[in-house]
């Protein structure tokens, strides 16, 4: 009896210090997770560009004058305010002066002989018509009279055709006005010369479409500027003018803007080895602060298709797969399945599942943050504020 007795209290002095050992020395140790609040705030269904959008103006252009030469005259630089009509450049005319010249000059030769053709066709007029009295009372002979319409018509034709010679020469003269014209390059709208590409006395040659020499004057708009972005195709069915959205830049970082779509392309781009993308055209409230942007500037743009305010959410990145949640209870982590509705990027709307002010997990990048496991609290994350 008392050896059954001492066995017993060896076995149980075995299985207390096993437990000690597991307690204190093999159990694992707590794994320390951030956590986030359940809170109430704004949450937003939104879609945003599948790769970076463009500050763009609606009136930009780029010219050169329509003819080669030789640079005389500069009127504006780049960073310069122009005004609609304005004279930006102006090309050696010295040679298209001569000829226009030249050619006023033949319209005064061409209207003299002009007058003096038909003058002469009057002439035979009036000897026809005398002679053909004439010979009526059989004075002069019919064949003179006949001779006589022949000069007559002759005449005629030669008036006619220097008249003709006349317009031939007016419309030289307004070719080579047209072409006076094409050496002065005019500022086609209120606008900045973004930049220019020539200086006084080198030569310039026009930029044809699809031909690699570029544009003497770039002159922009700031009043025109939109933000271009492309949407992945999936979402083209989603956005639709009028819709808010919010833009950032790379110049402003930590900054949005607020804006709102102006239009939506009535076709999705297809480019060889490209996903096919939805262009979206965006406008900024802030109009002042748009006329400064720099077009060819970075953008994002976030469209938002609803919005919900005052709803419990959670942070996007803590729903695991399978739209559950790890909640921190009592040192443990357990998972809960939520009910899901808005959701973007940032925040997602919890219908059923979780309480306000229950700590979500939020450090799931460890593989040891898992259901069931050992916790504690390291870090909680400050409630964020609502938009």
């Amino acid at each position: 009896m008392h050896r059954w007795l001492r066995w017993t209290a060896v076995l149980l002095a075995l299985v207390a210090a096993g437990f000690l050992l597991w307690r204190f020395a093999l159990r694992p140790d707590a794994v320390p997770v951030t956590v986030a609040r359940v809170s109430r705030g704004l949450v937003e269904e939104t879609v945003t560009n599948s790769k970076a959008g463009t500050v763009k103006a609606r009136r930009r252009s780029k010219m050169s004058p329509e003819i080669s030469g030789r640079v005389d005259f500069i009127g504006a630089r780049a960073g310069e305010r122009v005004r609609k009509g304005q004279i930006l450049l102006r090309l050696n005319d010295a040679d298209l002066v001569a000829g226009l010249r030249l050619s006023e000059q033949e319209v005064v030769v061409t209207r003299a002989s002009a007058r003096e053709a038909c003058f002469a066709a009057d002439l035979a007029e009036r000897d026809l018509l005398r002679n053909r009295d004439l010979s009526k009372e059989r004075i002069v002979s019919p064949e003179i009279v006949d001779r006589l319409e022949s000069q007559r018509d002759a005449a005629r034709a030669r008036c006619e055709s220097m008249r003709a010679s006349v317009q031939r020469a007016d419309a030289a003269v307004d070719l080579a006005r047209a072409n006076l014209g094409k050496t002065v390059l005019r500022a086609p709208f209120d606008g900045i010369v973004a930049d220019l590409k020539g200086e006084i006395g080198e030569v310039v040659s026009p930029s044809p479409p699809a031909v690699p020499i570029p544009p003497v004057y770039d002159v922009i708009d700031p009043t025109s500027i939109y933000i271009s972005a492309p949407l992945d195709e999936v979402d083209a069915g989603k956005v639709s003018p009028g819709l808010p959205a919010r833009v950032t830049l790379d110049p402003y970082p930590g900054r949005s803007f607020a804006g709102s779509v102006i239009r939506v392309a009535p076709y999705v781009q297809d480019y060889e080895q490209q996903n096919r993308t939805l262009e979206i055209e965006v406008d900024l409230q802030d109009a002042e602060f748009s006329r400064g942007l720099l077009p060819g500037t970075s953008a994002d743009v976030e469209v938002v298709l609803r919005r919900a305010d005052d709803v419990l959410r959670v942070p996007s990145f803590a729903l695991l797969e399978g739209d559950r949640v790890l909640v921190f209870n009592a040192g443990h982590l357990v998972a809960r399945p939520v009910t899901v509705g808005l959701r973007n990027w940032e925040y997602a709307e919890v219908q059923e599942g979780v309480q306000e002010g229950d700590p979500v997990v939020v450090s799931l990048d460890r593989a040891e943050v898992k259901e069931g496991a050992r916790a504690r609290i390291d870090t909680e994350q400050p409630a964020a504020e609502t938009r």
